[in-house]
């Protein structure tokens, strides 16, 4: 008796059990289609995003993207996304010229009326300067760790390499071929390359300069800019955390260029000079963090970077951009 009562115990149990395990696996089944639903039109904006990278910069190089996850993160959401390719090195006019080509390319094979320009870097005054000259083109500028106000790292690289110089020219022609190395894996060869160009440009006087010319979106000092000027939406966020994971080899290049800016920085741009628009946020992340790399090493304890950017991606489908 008792032998089958225990019998009818166990086997009452294991239907329970049973049940039980097919309510889960149900509830995680409509949990997981709906995470896939919301995901799906998550990141879907209006408009095209563009993504631009900075100086030595690519979109792709030997299978290793510059945004490292990101494009394919937005595009799950539902985006479509671009990955520009300008040149690794050059002024920031003649980026801008090649981007906005690019973009009239971008509109012509989506049917697009305007673009969604994320930048990093010196991609920031690159995506500013379409803007600026083709604003009608442009739904939004989001500059993440912009050169915005320029660099000090390139004022004292400046001030080691005087124009004309003999380690001006030096440093040009290495460079300049660093520059070519990357052209040649990512595709883009053809890209002309000048490096003085871009120094020059990333000063506090390039930059100075630019802003005279481009001041759309400028923060005043620390602050926030203008939300929107001539129709385009304008936004920013930076890191402000030089050393981020000891297992990322660049962390030590960038702990020593750190105490060059006096005031909170990524490691080559300050908090301040990078603000443009409406200010997001400043994140433990440094300059490479931004986009994810090196492959994704970062501070635990920061925001995801591909976080940062689906989360714009879906604030500006908020935005109805």
């Amino acid at each position: 008796m008792n032998e089958s009562l225990r019998g009818i115990g166990r086997r009452r149990v294991a239907a329970a059990w049973a049940a039980l395990s097919l309510a889960l696996a149900f509830t995680l089944a409509l949990a997981s289609q709906a995470a896939r639903a919301e995901s799906a039109g998550y990141t879907q904006t209006r408009y095209p995003i563009v993504l631009v990278h900075g100086l030595f910069g690519f979109d792709s190089a030997l299978g290793v993207d510059y945004f490292y996850g990101i494009p394919d993160a937005l595009r799950r959401g539902g985006a479509q996304v671009f990955v520009a390719q300008v040149s690794a090195t050059n002024s920031t006019e003649v980026r801008g010229e090649q981007l906005l080509a690019q973009v009239r390319q971008v509109l012509a094979i989506t049917g697009a009326a305007k673009v969604n320009l994320i930048g990093h870097s010196h991609g920031g005054p690159t995506i500013r300067y379409v803007a600026g000259v083709a604003p009608g083109l442009v739904a939004s500028v989001t500059s993440v760790g912009g050169v915005n106000k320029g660099s000090r790292v390139a004022d004292v690289v400046r001030g080691a390499l005087p124009p004309g110089s003999v380690p001006e020219s030096a440093a040009s022609a290495a460079f300049g071929a660093l520059a070519r190395v990357i052209g040649a894996a990512s595709g883009g060869s053809g890209l002309p390359q000048k490096p003085t160009a871009a120094l020059d440009s990333l000063t506090s006087a390039g930059a100075a300069d630019f802003n005279r010319r481009f001041p759309q979106g400028l923060a005043s000092g620390c602050g926030s800019g203008a939300d929107v000027v001539n129709g385009v939406r304008y936004y920013s966020w930076t890191g402000t955390q030089p050393v981020t994971n000891v297992l990322d080899p660049s962390d030590a290049g960038l702990a020593l260029l750190a105490p060059l800016h006096g005031e909170a920085n990524d490691g080559l741009v300050s908090a301040c000079a990078s603000r443009l628009g409406r200010h997001l946020g400043d994140y433990r992340q440094n300059h490479l963090d931004e986009i994810n790399q090196l492959v994704g090493l970062r501070d635990l304890f920061s925001p995801d970077p591909v976080t940062l950017y689906r989360q714009h991606a879906n604030r500006l489908k908020a935005q109805g951009l």
